[in-house]
């Protein structure tokens, strides 16, 4: 039996790898330093939310045996629309993972660093940093394998390492579990947490995760007696996720109030009150979000650039390697270098900010296509959450887009 589980254990870690980034994890931490155990509400919420999509985006990828990106092609008849919806997409995930992979680099530097200092050598009078160059090697060999079952083993090794270190940090802490209880149960609004509240959910619901689910969920899985076991690991491998998020809002909230903006910080901040100890866990797993990340980001984006262009998507095929490499070594040489990519994250924002919704939206139109997924389409209890997630995903979008151009 148990054999049998670890075996059909397949991308619902590695979508859990792909929304805990350094992203999630510093914003977990300003949530925890600033609102303590209060906002634990909002990510059981976002877990729930993610839970849902993404059990919708396995089921589309198993029974389909397509992408999500190649049934949007499918499934548009409209030439303008469809090509709108393939540039935004393109847009959005490919050109936005480019600009978001050097965030994710540097996070697991960030964790090495905290630890080790940070090596430098001077190329063109350049100060370059090593780290970075080291995590992006690692990444390079396991996606340049083009083995699914190494990436999957690989990626679920980092995720355990990531959740016990998040889990055991959170230990060391000693928290007050009927307060945390509380906070889950009743959900609060302190003052000035609105927009971190919007920012917890949004950094678990991702658009590229779902497409990411459904290209790894056809090459898993390849027929429908075996949904049973892509739903079991979707939601075990998000709620997992989740609890991991908790356990950083937990760790977080046992520091004192200053000036603590990332990880790195927390971290270091920790150190004074539990010990050294609590340092080396806490970057041991910032390490691990940053580097999981950095694989699904790029094996996200040539997954939809494939399905969009109609290429062929094996892991070992020359235009499914090119996207990949060019997003890898594009966030190897950003954040090596320090480079801080405003501009082009901003667009990446608004794009994302705009797709979410559309994606949502387009992903609950399908699932209810009994052309695409016959007696497995959505019931109507799916609907129901289905079209409540809608609602919060253009909510999200709207609040994304309008704090990029510093509207709210």
């Amino acid at each position: 039996m148990i054999k049998k589980f670890f075996k059909n254990i397949g991308p619902g870690p590695l979508v859990a790898a792909a929304f805990i980034g350094p992203g999630t994890v510093t914003l977990c931490t300003i949530a925890g330093v600033n609102f303590g155990f209060a906002l634990l509400w909002a990510m059981v919420l976002s877990i729930l939310a993610t839970a849902v999509l993404q059990e919708m985006a396995a089921r589309l990828g198993v029974v389909s045996q397509k992408g999500l990106s190649e049934i949007i092609k499918q499934e548009i008849s409209n030439p303008y629309v469809r090509n709108f919806a393939i540039v935004l997409i393109i847009s959005a995930i490919v050109i936005g993972n480019a600009a978001y992979e050097a965030g994710n680099i540097s996070g697991g530097a960030l964790g090495v660093e905290t630890i080790l200092g940070r090596p430098n050598i001077e190329i063109v009078g350049l100060n370059v940093s090593l780290i970075p160059v080291l995590i992006g090697l690692v990444a390079f060999i396991l996606l340049y394998l083009g083995n699914y079952k190494i990436i999957e083993k690989a990626l679920v090794f980092m995720v355990i390492l990531m959740s016990l270190a998040f889990v055991t940090t959170a230990i060391i802490t000693s928290p007050n579990m009927v307060e945390i209880v509380k906070s889950i149960a009743v959900p609060r609004f302190p003052q000035d947490s609105i927009l971190t509240i919007v920012g917890l959910i949004g950094t678990t619901v991702v658009p590229y995760n779902l497409f990411l689910h459904a290209s790894l969920a056809k090459t898993k899985w390849k027929n429908t007696q075996d949904l049973s076991f892509a739903r079991k690991d979707t939601i075990i491998a998000v709620v997992l996720g989740g609890l991991v998020s908790m356990c950083i809002i937990v760790s977080a909230a046992a520091i004192p109030e200053q000036d603590i903006s990332n990880a790195s910080d927390l971290a270091k901040g920790l150190e004074p009150l539990f010990g050294i100890n609590a340092k080396y866990f806490l970057s041991t797993g910032l390490f691990a979000a940053g580097i999981t990340s950095a694989i699904t980001a790029p094996l996200a984006a040539a997954f939809v650039a494939s399905g969009c262009m109609g290429w062929n998507s094996n892991l070992k095929s020359g235009k499914f390697r090119a996207v990949w490499m060019l997003i890898l070594g594009l966030g190897v040489i950003f954040s090596s270098i320090g480079f801080k990519s405003i501009e082009i994250i901003k667009f990446a924002q608004v794009a994302n900010g705009i797709l979410l919704p559309i994606i949502a939206g387009f992903l609950l139109w399908v699932m209810n296509k009994t052309v695409v997924l016959g007696k497995y389409r959505n019931s109507n209890i799916q609907n129901i959450f289905g079209f409540i997630i809608l609602l919060i995903t253009i909510f999200l979008g709207g609040k994304g887009i309008l704090s990029v151009f510093n509207l709210i």
